[in-house]
């Protein structure tokens, strides 16, 4: 049995194979090929939560558990707000093929589904990218949105400024090519974003100002149904709001739980799921003027996919 730690696999990593890897577990998904059930989630400690998470395909022919703790007020000890592992078992005899590092897999995961997102939703030009929220998610959020479009400017807005500057000069130092800038008003952040990311564990929305036509948000904060990244407005106005499972995402993110109950958005609103679109049974983008949307929740079969591509990536570089 292998463990994969965070060393191993970012060695390992090609973003563009992850998020064709995602897509391909997305339309699986959308289309009845896994076992993918709402995740388990335990709280403890007042705000932490453990979450669990198996899931299989016959398709894809794989089986794994993902195990996840959120701990929100790891950063005011230095510690990562997400720990977690994830079980990679043979789908033949069930033995376990491997364990990975939890966060730097979910980091790329949650990436990747933006990733997916951006290559169908946003506008092909598009050329500044604003990130909202500069935690360990978005790194992996950067890095999808570049793997698929040629950006050429980020924004970035972070509740506490300094944060925002040193995560700002660490992405720079990695794309000398891009320019980028730190701004102290979230408004002045998202003005002119063409994609927009938002990853924060905020439980109120993290800006208020209408988006220009045109634009593709990301939103993977919002994980609870108490908590709301993005304001109702955006959420009712957008020409197309997708997720990656209906069920989960009416149940799991405020940013769609919160809008219903207010009687701006209804869940027949939802224009469809990432993986139809992937399909071709959704359009994507159809026009330079939409404004769209995607909320990420999450799904297991997606982690596991990742833990499968680390692990014949592993195994390839070693029978090499």
């Amino acid at each position: 049995m292998l463990f994969i730690d965070e060393q191993k696999q970012a060695e390992l990593l090609n973003m563009k194979e992850v998020v064709d890897a995602v897509a391909e577990s997305l339309q699986a998904y959308s289309e009845g090929k896994t076992e993918t059930p709402l995740r388990y989630v335990l709280p403890f400690n007042e705000d932490n939560r453990y979450l669990v998470m198996p899931a299989l395909s016959d398709e894809l022919k794989i089986v794994g558990l993902k195990t996840v703790t959120m701990a929100p007020n790891n950063t005011k000890i230095g510690k990562n707000t997400i720990v977690g592992s994830v079980i990679l078992s043979d789908y033949e005899t069930g033995e376990t093929l491997a364990v990975l590092e939890g966060s730097y897999l979910t980091k790329i995961r949650t990436g990747a589904i933006s990733g997916v997102a951006t290559r169908y939703l946003a506008k092909e030009n598009a050329e500044t990218l604003c990130v909202v929220g500069t935690g360990d998610q978005a790194e992996g959020l950067i890095e999808a949105v570049l793997a698929e479009r040629n950006i050429k400017r980020i924004q970035f807005f972070n509740r506490t400024y300094d944060k925002a500057v040193k995560f700002s000069e660490k992405v720079q130092s990695q794309h000398s090519d891009l320019d980028v800038e730190v701004f102290e008003n979230v408004e002045d952040a998202i003005h002119q974003a063409d994609v927009i990311v938002t990853a924060t564990n905020a439980s109120e929305p993290v800006f208020n100002n209408e988006l220009k036509p045109g634009v593709h948000v990301n939103a993977v904060g919002s994980f609870k149904p108490e908590m709301q990244e993005l304001p109702t407005h955006v959420v009712s106005s957008a020409d197309k709001v997708v997720v990656e499972s209906a069920e989960a995402a009416l149940e799991e993110t405020g940013d769609l739980v919160t809008p219903i109950s207010e009687g701006e958005f209804n869940k027949d609103d939802l224009y469809g799921e990432l993986g139809r679109i992937v399909s071709g049974q959704l359009d994507g983008r159809t026009s330079e003027e939409e404004k769209t949307v995607f909320k990420s929740v999450g799904l297991a079969i997606v982690d596991i996919v990742v833990a499968n591509y680390f692990y014949q990536k592993f195994k390839q570089q070693n029978e090499s």
